[in-house]
């Protein structure tokens, strides 16, 4: 099976890559720097030309109210050219819970971008996923004041890269699900707690302080962000941490 993953070689996207190569198919990456542009549609003809299967794993460059305008024109430059190449199957990444809050940019442009896929002329996967465990450095940082992070309470279920990448890969090579495959880690903490095992493993000085104001994820009301009825990957985080 031929496969071209859009954004192949990002965090997500060079692992997805891998495994399906590892696999026995043929997957290619296609990211801004093969010369492939999803919001001018440069390359995007050429980069889809023979594949089976569309893996779309860009992302908007930021997190605010652009990134709806990002999400609607890259899912219709991609979409036009996948059905003018023939794609049998688009499969794109999304967040569990995101429908769930409104308030926030990023969760509403991903929103948009799976109805724009559903509405579309091929058949589709989505694959939901939890919170990766790698970004749980960079929600620290956004509310750390000199050794101080605060954050809420909110409960998060961390999933490593590598389980997105292979749950990526395996709906890819499967027939379309025309909805979606949830995704989560093992585990489901409170956000500060969390913070503190990270640090605690870490060292560096710096203190958790709950604050439920604090951060974006103070957006999110309940346990909207977890999912125990999700396919659960293997990784624990105790054990990514190591």
């Amino acid at each position: 099976m031929e496969l071209a993953v859009i954004g192949g070689t990002g965090l997500i996207g060079s692992q997805v890559v891998e495994d399906l190569n590892a696999a026995g198919h043929r997957a290619i990456p296609h990211s801004h720097s093969t010369g492939v542009d999803v919001i001018s549609g440069n390359g995007l003809n050429e980069a889809l030309a023979g594949a089976d299967v569309v893996v779309n794993l860009t992302n908007s460059p930021t997190f605010d109210d652009a990134s709806p305008a990002f999400f609607q024109t890259s899912m219709d430059n991609l979409l036009t050219a996948a059905h003018s190449q023939g794609v049998d199957h688009f499969v794109i990444l999304s967040i569990i819970g995101a429908d769930q809050v409104p308030d926030l940019d990023y969760y509403r442009a991903k929103v948009l971008q799976e109805n724009i896929l559903a509405a579309g002329p091929i058949p589709y996967s989505i694959v939901r996923a939890t919170q990766f465990m790698e970004f749980i450095d960079a929600v620290l940082s956004w509310t750390t004041d000199g050794d101080t992070v605060r954050l809420p309470t909110t409960p998060i279920q961390p999933i490593a890269a590598k389980d997105v990448a292979a749950a990526v890969a395996e709906v890819a090579i499967g027939a379309p699900l025309n909805g979606a495959r949830n995704i989560a880690g093992p585990e489901i903490f409170p956000l500060d707690e969390l913070g503190r095992i990270t640090l605690a493993r870490k060292g560096g000085g710096r203190t958790v302080v709950t604050d439920p104001t604090a951060g974006m994820f103070a957006l999110v009301k309940g346990d909207v962000l977890t999912d125990r009825d999700a396919h659960l990957a293997p990784t624990h985080y105790s054990d990514w941490l190591s």
